[in-house]
């Protein structure tokens, strides 16, 4: 090869890179299209639900500004709820009364339209979310139309519309501390309890992951328990106010409970631990009851149970009623209590099979150290009516029932 040759590289083909050509997209094209539709069919959504399975009209691209004519019978402008420029049509969601007998039509339409091309749920999750978000924007009629939508596509059942990511837009600070936002959820829930029970409304809130954060829709100045009561009592919904009552009572009493297991395998002292449980039971208004079961089970969870051993478990369960029997005995006060805390163990120990032979020796040590009274264990074991291994249990109280029995009729 001569020195004056250059090298090439034979058989290489040099390829040029394609760049992606995206069609421009024109949204104000299609909401045109889509409002000429509902005029040319008079607001007849039957009719326009043909026309729209019918059309070819491209709805991966414009899902949004669909939902935008079906929610205001436009486009609107992007944070706000001005219209855009064009062509509107007058049969919107927005534009009709607010009752449940209006908007339901509406919600009928789109979940055809969705049943069609389930990519489109999507696109309403979003435009739902802007119109959440812009509820300040609303007058109350408009607020209270959004409400009875927002409950009907729960209702009924919208395919794939998460929850959660629908009311989760409306926790934002800005929008809370207005108070707006409880309003829409009150008239929401109120809608949604129409046609649905309220066992219906708690899994809806739990899928939409909010059960254990109604507070948080209350303005901060108003997020007490009192505040939540009142509301919701005057709105008619007095069973949300007991089930938030019920949520509060469990979150106080499982720190409670974390709290004296803590204390109990710490081994600490006894009159302090006493004094700061009364004070937090009578801070939380706690009721008697919850108390005295979760002592119990605090008790026994601070115990370090030996994994095979299972007379060492019984030992071990026994001492620790032994040591700390003072701490029972300061919240059961009434028979009342002490029948409860006898049901309580009684349950206990039918749970946990290593515990099912300790029951006798539970109730006598308890009843060594004045925790549990004579007529309290006698009725029990006469009229008791926890059925959980009873009979099991009746059986080998007996021959301490016998000796009390006994006792009484000496005396």
């Amino acid at each position: 090869m001569s020195s004056k040759e250059r090298p090439t590289l034979g058989g290489t083909r040099i390829k040029t890179r394609k760049r992606n050509i995206a069609a421009p997209l024109d949204p104000a094209s299609f909401a045109d299209a889509i409002v000429q539709i509902y005029l040319e069919r008079g607001g007849d959504l039957e009719l326009i639900a043909k026309d729209v399975e019918a059309s070819d009209l491209d709805f991966s691209r414009y899902g949004e500004t669909f939902f935008e004519v079906v929610y205001t019978g436009g486009r609107i402008q992007l944070g706000s709820t001005k219209p855009e420029e064009g062509e509107r049509q007058p049969y919107s969601i927005l534009n009709c009364d607010a009752s449940r007998e209006k908007i339901l039509p509406h919600v009928l339409f789109i979940q055809k339209i969705i049943r069609r091309r389930p990519f489109m749920i999507k696109s309403l999750e979003n435009v739902m979310q802007r119109q959440l978000q812009s509820l300040e924007l609303y007058e109350q009629v408009d607020r209270l139309k959004l409400a009875i939508f927002t409950a009907l596509t729960f209702t009924q059942k919208l395919s794939g519309l998460p929850p959660e990511n629908i009311f989760s837009v409306l926790l934002k600070d800005s929008l809370v501390a207005k108070g707006t936002v409880l309003g829409f959820i009150t008239d929401c829930f109120r809608e949604y309890l129409v046609e649905n029970s309220f066992d219906d409304l708690i899994a809806l809130l739990k899928r939409a992951k909010i059960e254990d954060r109604l507070l948080e829709f209350f303005p901060m100045q108003k997020r007490t328990i009192e505040a939540f009561s009142e509301h919701f009592s005057k709105a008619g919904l007095a069973p949300l106010v007991e089930y938030n009552k019920k949520k509060v009572f469990e979150v106080k009493l499982k720190e409670l409970k974390t709290y004296l297991t803590d204390q109990i395998s710490e081994n600490a002292d006894m009159g302090e631990v006493i004094e700061s449980v009364k004070q937090r039971c009578k801070e939380a208004k706690l009721p008697d009851a919850d108390v005295v079961r979760t002592v119990w089970e605090a008790l026994m969870d601070a115990i370090q149970w030996s994994g095979k051993n299972q007379q060492q478990n019984i030992n071990l369960a026994l001492r620790q009623v032994k040591t700390w029997g003072t701490l029972l005995g300061s919240f059961t006060h009434t028979g009342k209590l002490q029948l409860e805390l006898i049901y309580t163990i009684q349950t206990y120990c039918y749970e946990d099979a290593k515990l099912m032979k300790l029951f006798p020796e539970i109730i006598r040590a308890l009843y060594d150290q004045d925790v549990l009274a004579e007529d309290t264990i006698l009725f029990w074991f006469r009229k008791g009516s926890n059925p959980k291994g009873r009979q099991t249990f009746v059986q080998g109280l007996e021959p301490f029932v016998k000796w009390l029995e006994e006792a009484e009729e000496e005396e």
